[in-house]
């Protein structure tokens, strides 16, 4: 059998999917997970050793469960922003800083002055954040000269990956756009905002089409893998942009809400040259779609948020902890019997941009049992989704649908609990594992499988069971998401002095 093989180097783990295009059916699915360390409380960081280690386990996995595959393209989706610094032999400097990491609100205010809030959007689609490689590298910079003195590149996580298999220093224009530095328009690194602030332009890799061949398998890296070597590697794209290439979500007309790692509202557009406006709680980033953008809003802890809770109720390690805390939460009704959950475990970036916002439990009592808490993690985090799902169409205007996609949608309990608090009617695709599939098929386009994009989706792409809002949870959620509202700004210099 002939196979695409379709690898997300995430947050939490790699994941990695053979697909068969013949039958457009997932053939075998393999995740590995990994830890995100944390040396100070606003630091977030990971060793891309084990984003390598991680892509090996899950190929082999793939391999053994599907003896005698054939795989005729390898294509990648990466956790966004985050910032990998190599020397001249291309091995890492340090860990890599990744996008959860809040430790650069001074680089992103230096940013922003450079160039002004209304010139620095229409140049980049995007007001900078703490965790955009830009503001990254120039904290860098400034706190350790050195490393950066030694550096030779600045990658993104996937693209370390990709370089461990062919060799290529490069990066494609979906994650060179969520940099933070890019000209979304023109899709170049454009050197006046690198030599206004500072930042060293010899440091940042080509750019290329996300379904460009890279290079192609060396004899080193298909060893480890279990591959035959010579293989077609494809540029592959930010993991935003490959879920919707799974979900279909190539033109306008359809949104997707991503419960994830992070959390991210994903709009797509076309025609946006010239017409870009600031606006500091979405951004505006290339499509790995041709001539296409699209509008996200980005919740920093969506899926997080149900991690640490797993962890702190001494679920960690029991592969049913996810229904398990499913289950509970399904019996608890609506409004989590008056606890409510704030998820800024991690700060917030749409839509309070705030490197110090901190995670809270409103509402504790003696009476909430685990699966209260469940709840109102879950309830929390959508409440935060349906901030920016609401900000994101006022730019991006109407849509017909909403598909639910990440790992958060395959709760029932959690898909429900957001169509109630949208308001809205969400669809999922037939498919799962939304982002190893979109980069699979970028594999496919690259491999000549697939004549372009639109055709991968045409062949692939199948919506599957809606979830109806229920009117009776609407009306309760309306006034708790009101209640949520109301919080963060009563909360925030409380927030500000305990972070401090």
């Amino acid at each position: 059998m002939t196979y695409l093989l379709g690898i997300d180097i995430g947050t939490s783990s790699a994941k990695a999917v053979l697909f068969d295009p013949e039958s457009a059916q997932i053939a075998a699915v393999a995740n590995q997970e990994y830890p995100i360390q944390r040396p100070a409380p606003d630091r977030a960081e990971q060793d891309p050793e084990d984003w390598w280690r991680a892509t090996v386990t899950v190929t082999r996995r793939l391999l053994a469960e599907r003896p005698g595959a054939s795989v005729v393209g390898i294509s990648f989706s990466g956790q966004m922003h985050g910032t990998v610094l190599l020397d001249a032999a291309d091995r890492p400097l340090r860990f890599a800083i990744i996008w959860a990491d809040q430790r650069t609100a001074a680089e992103v205010n230096d940013l922003v002055a450079a160039l002004g809030e209304e010139a620095y959007a229409a140049l980049t689609g995007t007001l900078p954040a703490v965790g955009f490689l830009g503001a990254t590298l120039l904290w860098l910079q400034r706190h350790e000269p050195a490393t950066v003195e030694a550096a030779r590149v600045v990658l993104l996580p996937k693209d370390y990956v990709r370089l461990k298999m062919t060799g290529e220093r490069a990066t494609d224009v979906t994650d060179a756009a969520g940099t933070g530095i890019f000209d979304i328009n023109r899709r170049v690194w454009p050197e006046p905002l690198l030599t206004k602030v500072g930042l060293r332009g010899d440091l940042l890799p080509p750019i290329r089409a996300s379904a460009a061949v890279a290079g192609f398998l060396r004899r080193e890296a298909a060893d480890e893998m279990g591959l035959p070597p010579g293989l077609p590697v494809m540029m592959g794209c930010a993991d935003q942009p490959a879920q919707a290439i799974g979900n279909g979500l190539i033109a306008p007309g359809s949104a997707s809400v991503t419960t994830g790692s992070g959390g991210q509202v994903f709009t797509p557009v076309t025609g946006i040259a010239g017409r870009i406006k600031a606006d500091p709680r979405l951004h505006v980033f290339n499509h790995a779609a041709p001539d296409t953008w699209y509008i996200m809003g980005a919740v920093l802890s969506a899926g997080l948020s149900l991690r640490w809770l797993r962890g702190i109720v001494g679920l960690n390690g029991n592969p049913e902890a996810y229904p398990i805390l499913s289950a509970e939460a399904a019996e608890v009704a609506p409004g989590a019997d008056g606890l409510i959950f704030l998820p800024y475990l991690s700060g917030e970036r749409t839509p309070h941009r705030d490197p110090l916002a901190r995670g809270a439990f409103i509402g504790l009592s003696a009476h909430h049992t685990r699966g209260h808490l469940a709840r109102a993690v879950m309830e929390g985090v959508s409440f935060a989704l349906r901030q920016a799902l609401e900000i994101s169409l006022s730019l991006g205007g109407s849509v017909e649908r909403i598909i639910a996609a990440g790992g958060g949608a395959e709760s029932d309990v959690w898909r429900q609990i957001q169509a109630d608090v949208f308001g809205l009617p969400l669809q999922r695709t037939l498919l799962t594992e939304q982002a190893s599939v979109g980069a699979a098929l970028l594999a496919g386009v690259g491999a000549g499988v697939y004549a372009d994009l639109p055709a991968a989706c045409a062949a692939t792409v199948r919506l599957g069971a809606i979830t109806e809002p229920m009117a009776a949870n609407r009306a309760r959620y309306d006034d708790l998401y009101a209640q949520f509202l109301s919080l963060y700004p009563r909360l925030r210099e409380d927030f500000h002095q305990l972070a401090r």
